[in-house]
């Protein structure tokens, strides 16, 4: 498995950065295009979520290594629904919920646009939306996020691309707060309005 920037561990794990599990190692399935988001973007992405983490309700869109939607549990978030469409890599996700004796976190394995086309069960703080490159599929989940009310007035969403890929049009009242690019990604924030 190739890593993206930030430390160096070894292949197949996952190393929680902050919060109640900080330093904890879980093994991540094996699967093609896999890809944690590194250390050092998860460092930065917390950093700007610190006012908005602790009880926030949190949607792992892309959940993959479930490296954003536990980091999220483990740094005071309240709830993490990881939406992951491989059904080795959800069962992994469960491994790692168990473990960490996780409240609050639940896997669904589902392709993204097809949970999000079922409407919202629930209404989220923060989205996590790291699909995999190329795939084009960003756009269109940012658009069926606001569509469907998945998220909740002033909700913050991160959007992870490949370094020299433009973020896609957001959707209206939805604006980008932060950016910054590291290695071979590109990262933003972007804040759904207030009303």
């Amino acid at each position: 498995m190739r890593q993206r920037g930030g430390a160096r561990r070894p292949a197949g794990q996952l190393r929680i950065i902050g919060g109640r599990w900080r330093g904890r190692r879980l093994a991540i399935a094996e699967a093609p295009g896999l890809r944690p988001t590194p250390d050092r973007v998860r460092e930065t992405l917390f950093n700007w979520l610190a006012p908005v983490i602790d009880g926030a309700r949190c949607l792992d869109l892309f959940a993959g290594t479930g490296a954003l939607g536990l980091e999220a549990l483990s740094r005071g978030a309240r709830s993490a629904v990881l939406v992951e469409s491989n059904a080795a890599v959800a069962a992994r996700l469960r491994e790692h919920i168990r473990t960490l004796d996780a409240a609050g976190a639940e896997v669904v394995q589902a392709e993204a646009l097809a949970y999000l086309a079922a409407g919202p069960a629930r209404v989220f703080d923060i989205a996590f939306l790291d699909p995999p490159y190329q795939s084009d599929l960003l756009g269109p989940c940012c658009q069926a996020l606001e569509a469907g009310r998945w998220l909740a007035p002033g909700a913050s969403i991160y959007l992870e691309v490949e370094r020299g890929t433009p973020v896609p049009a957001l959707p209206a009242g939805w604006r980008l707060e932060r950016d910054k690019t590291a290695g071979e990604v590109s990262y933003h924030l972007a804040r759904r309005a207030e009303a």
